[in-house]
């Protein structure tokens, strides 16, 4: 890895590619991975990979969640196991 900003860059934008591809970053952050992403050839290849495994896997999983397992998540992440 070898973008704009050296290795520990790419690895900060590599980390964050998920919150960039939710939408869950400010726009300064957003802003700042976007324009890593346009000057490294490395990190972008990894968002490419990202975002097409996403559209994949959406494509594929269209099944309703049954409420059961929602309510099985929902408590699971507001009280996690130990």
């Amino acid at each position: 890895m070898d973008g704009p900003g050296g290795h520990g860059e790419c690895k900060e934008i590599v980390h964050r590619l998920y919150h960039f591809l939710d939408g869950e970053l400010d726009e300064n952050r957003r802003l700042a991975i976007q324009a890593h992403l346009e000057a490294c050839l490395h990190c972008l290849e990894a968002f490419d990979f990202e975002a097409e495994l996403r559209q994949a896997i959406a494509r594929k999983c269209r099944e309703p969640v049954p409420e059961a397992l929602r309510v099985r998540i929902a408590l699971s992440i507001h009280h996690p196991l130990s």
